[in-house]
């Protein structure tokens, strides 16, 4: 098997020029890296990620905890995820924590157990177990499509963080839904506690706020953030004494819980209610009709979350930072319009706060 010697040796260069190279660790002439990377193909050499994690105390590894990971939206954040850390040189060790807090926990000291060198995590509702352990370990982190709150001057400790805009987009759709004539316009919510849940229930109360439309309680019902909530969640607004005669569905999962509640009701979209949905995905552009949604930009997510936490890496010390992704307005037909092409931002440019 060759050695950092060999390839030392065919580049006409020195072992430590090699280390440089391979380890990012100092500028290097470029043409001097090129003969470097060309030997290591020639040669075939594979670096000794162990010894060098027992010199450097890095493994060149990071921790993913994001639940859900058979959901269409987390596949997507796993695929930018993982092409961003495989352009940089990183690794990815996987868990689910299942949006439980207590498994969050539990998988969260697994990766810290398996010495990863950062974390990406999609915390629970209830994180304040994950924010105690990051922070009394002071794991470098970045919390990704869920923010964490904490309050000014309480010594909690503060992560990057990012995320889609959420309130904007929910409130478009509501506008939009307003703007067809509709005035009583339901919203199957997310899990209780998640701030996805929480912004996209504001952008739904300031878009009927704008419209014009007061607020009815009884059309504003939690479908956990699943397909079967979602369905549950569906019937129980058609069943009111008034139902809706429109619906904004706020994830992907809940959207196929309400078609299937509706088709269950033997209820045609948009004929008896007109839908829009909160994440698109691969499929909905095959339903009949076609899915008017907001589009989360997915893979720059996990792209953006890997950037952050490299540079978290790099500058321990910087202040945390929030940044905010824009999404993309997708107008197809269950909303009642005619057929339509292209899409629309809705959402503010990209967005980074303190």
């Amino acid at each position: 098997m060759p050695t950092m010697v060999d390839v030392a040796r065919s580049a006409g260069v020195s072992v430590a020029t090699v280390s440089h190279v391979l380890n990012d660790t100092r500028p290097v002439l470029p043409g001097t890296r090129q003969a470097v990377l060309d030997a290591v193909e020639e040669l075939g050499y594979t670096p000794n990620t162990l010894a060098r994690s027992l010199v450097t105390s890095r493994t060149r590894s990071i921790g993913l905890a994001v639940s859900a990971i058979s959901n269409p939206y987390f596949t997507e954040i796993l695929q930018g995820v993982e092409a961003s850390a495989l352009e940089h040189g990183y690794g990815l060790l996987i868990a689910d924590p299942h949006d439980d807090p207590g498994h969050e926990r539990k998988v969260v000291q697994l990766l810290h157990e398996r010495r990863v060198d950062g974390m990406i995590v999609a915390p629970s509702a209830e994180p304040g177990d994950l924010v105690a352990y990051l922070g009394r370990h002071r794991v470098p982190a970045v919390f990704l499509d869920r923010v964490v709150e904490v309050p000014e001057g309480d010594g909690a400790p503060r992560f990057d963080q990012v995320c889609a805009e959420g309130a904007e987009p929910t409130a478009l759709l509501v506008g939009h839904l307003a703007g067809l004539g509709h005035r009583r316009i339901g919203l199957v919510a997310g899990r209780p506690g998640l701030s996805t849940t929480r912004e996209r229930i504001t952008g739904y109360r300031h878009g009927l706020a704008a419209a014009g439309l007061p607020f009815d309680d009884r059309l504003l019902v939690h479908g956990d953030s699943e397909a079967e909530g979602g369905e549950r969640a569906t019937a129980a607004t058609l069943s009111r004494a008034v139902p809706p005669t429109a619906l904004v569905t706020a994830n992907n999962a809940m959207t196929i819980g309400a078609l299937r509640a509706l088709r269950g009701r033997g209820l045609s979209v948009p004929g008896d209610l007109a839908l829009c949905c909160f994440d698109d995905f691969a499929w909905a552009d095959l339903f009949t009709p076609r899915l008017t949604a907001v589009a989360q930009p997915s893979r720059d997510l996990g792209a953006r979350a890997v950037r952050l936490l490299l540079e978290r890496l790099a500058a321990p010390d910087r202040p945390a930072r929030t940044v905010r992704l824009p999404c993309a307005f997708v107008h197809r037909t269950s909303c009642g319009c005619p057929e339509q092409t292209g899409q629309a931002h809705v959402s503010a440019p990209e967005r980074t706060l303190p």
